[in-house]
């Protein structure tokens, strides 16, 4: 589990599989580590840092393309930690682009296209992790969805860095995740529901 503070920006490189990580942070094998927001494994060390393997369902559901450059680390919580930012899987559910990004009062609105199936996930003074991190969700639209960015938060993170058009890693809330799934699960079952009663009343006339 995590909670969408980074802790280190390091410098990343992706050959193949496996995920080289340039870092101060030193982890044991085996530990896990959210990598611009996608939990990994670590599974080498080196003098310099370590390095991850990435299954092709992990490089299918993440933008890949942001892992030849830095990219924002965060360790996984240990039992006892101080609980800050909110709770994160390092779940991958979509990627998304940036739209827009415009001057605000007190920081920068960033503005992230997301498919449909995203934003049903999405509500106003929700929280989201974009890249790893943990953010506050101000605004949502029909394809899209505005977050704010103090100054502090664009310091110590690389949205200071990003473009239109950058694709990021979307985690939704999870709770919202499972709500969803509950209440899909209620719809499939009254749906079946009214099947077998409209099966039953044409056998009956028939």
């Amino acid at each position: 589990m995590f909670t969408g503070l980074i802790r280190e920006i390091a410098q990343t490189a992706l050959s193949g599989d496996r995920l080289r990580i340039k870092a101060a942070y030193r982890p044991k094998i085996g530990d896990s580590v959210a990598v611009n927001g996608a939990c990994l494994t670590v599974v080498a060390l080196d003098k310099e840092g370590f390095s991850a393997e990435l299954s092709h369902e992990t490089q299918r559901s993440i933008a890949v393309e942001n892992l030849n450059a830095r990219a924002h680390i965060e360790p996984a919580m240990i039992m006892g930690d101080r609980f800050e930012g909110h709770i994160a899987q390092g779940h991958i559910d979509f990627i998304g682009s940036i739209s827009r990004i415009e001057r605000s009062d007190g920081g920068w609105d960033f503005f992230i296209g997301a498919p449909k199936e995203a934003l049903r996930l999405i509500a106003p003074k929700g929280s989201i992790a974009i890249d790893g991190v943990s953010l506050t969700i101000n605004e949502v639209f029909a394809n899209s969805f505005r977050l704010t960015l103090i100054p502090h938060s664009l310091k110590n993170t690389l949205f200071g860095e990003y473009k239109v058009n950058r694709r990021v890693n979307i985690e939704t809330d999870l709770f919202a995740r499972y709500t969803a799934r509950i209440l899909d699960a209620k719809s499939e079952e009254s749906a079946a529901a009214l099947d077998r009663r409209y099966f039953d009343r044409m056998t009956a006339i028939f």
